[in-house]
């Protein structure tokens, strides 16, 4: 909102929204909430009451369905901490339809991140959309379907569905209904968007392994620490000598800090790498971690370079903190 974003195109989601997160929402009007709990649903009514207000809200219904992703960021099981089981969500609908500080908006559905098949995809919306007309026998009207899920994009070998194909079947599995649809696609439009530059500081050779030990580390791109994910790693300039097998790891104090392991690269010390696909999950996961600075960001348009964040300073580190008295 402060850098001049519409707050009635904003939906709220997330397990775990503070009571003065959901009166901030509701004093600047966001479009909906998305409900993930009976609690949060009476929490949301009682602030809207103070405010004299009615909240629009959406549940988040979660399909029990298989995203075939990441345990990590699969979203849409029973055993995940998200959304209201999908028997359950008719009950909860009619309760939050006798709250007089509510509006029924919606419904929300998100079964997972970096889906590569639009299958899951379908399984999910054909139970929700039945979900819906059930509702709707009931007397109770929904609005718009918010299906959440984010497509996949290739960091190896993955073939996931390009957007054409899955607003194909999205739109196939809707036909005849008027129903608003919210889509949420943020790795899609980001992730190859961006690229991790980091520098061989040193090139180490064991009896067991090859190490290039970049500055870069597991506090400026979690990714494949934390998933055990792949990413693209080049020669900014490439050479002509012989490859060889590297892990590239950082100078943090944990085996786990790698960015790559087992790649054929012909490198030499102080070489540039690019470590792409890092535009999605990438600064934003980014840490403080070990005391180390978080990086610049550059932002390329064309022939256009500009700085959009400044390189952190060791003293960026401790100027909130405070010495005791």
């Amino acid at each position: 909102l402060e850098a001049g974003g519409d707050p009635a195109r904003v939906v709220f989601s997330g397990v775990g929204k503070r009571v003065d997160e959901i009166h901030r929402a509701l004093q600047v009007g966001i479009h909906c909430f998305n409900v993930e709990s009976e609690s949060e649903l009476l929490c949301i009514d009682e602030q809207a009451g103070t405010l004299g207000v009615r909240a629009p809200i959406s549940i988040r219904v979660n399909p029990d369905v298989d995203a075939n992703t990441h345990p990590y960021i699969s979203t849409g099981l029973k055993e995940n901490k998200f959304g209201i089981n999908i028997e359950m969500a008719e009950c909860l609908y009619k309760q939050a339809a006798t709250l007089e500080n509510i509006q029924i908006l919606g419904v929300d559905c998100h079964i997972g991140s970096q889906l590569t098949s639009i299958a899951p995809f379908i399984d999910a919306l054909q139970r929700i959309l039945a979900l819906i007309d059930h509702l709707e026998q009931q007397g109770i009207a929904i609005q718009h379907l918010d299906l959440g899920g984010g497509l996949g994009i290739t960091y190896d070998d993955e073939t996931p569905p390009q957007p054409a194909e899955y607003a194909e079947a999205v739109m196939e599995a809707l036909q005849g209904r008027e129903l608003h649809l919210i889509l949420e696609p943020g790795r899609a439009i980001v992730g190859n968007a961006g690229i991790l530059l980091t520098r061989v500081e040193y090139l180490k050779h064991t009896a067991h392994k090859n190490f290039a030990i970049v500055d870069a580390a597991m506090n400026d791109l979690m990714r494949p620490a934390l998933y055990q994910a792949w990413q693209s790693i080049i020669p900014v300039s490439p050479r002509d000598s012989e490859a060889r097998r590297y892990d590239l790891v950082g100078p943090i104090c944990e085996t786990g800090d790698f960015l790559g392991k087992e790649r054929n690269l012909a490198l030499e010390e102080g070489d540039l790498l690019a470590v792409r696909s890092a535009g999605a999950y990438g600064f934003t996961m980014s840490s403080n971690y070990n005391s180390r600075p978080r990086a610049a960001e550059v932002m390329v348009d064309g022939d256009k370079v500009y700085k959009i964040r400044c390189r952190e300073k060791i003293a960026d580190l401790y100027r909130d903190e405070h010495l005791l008295p």
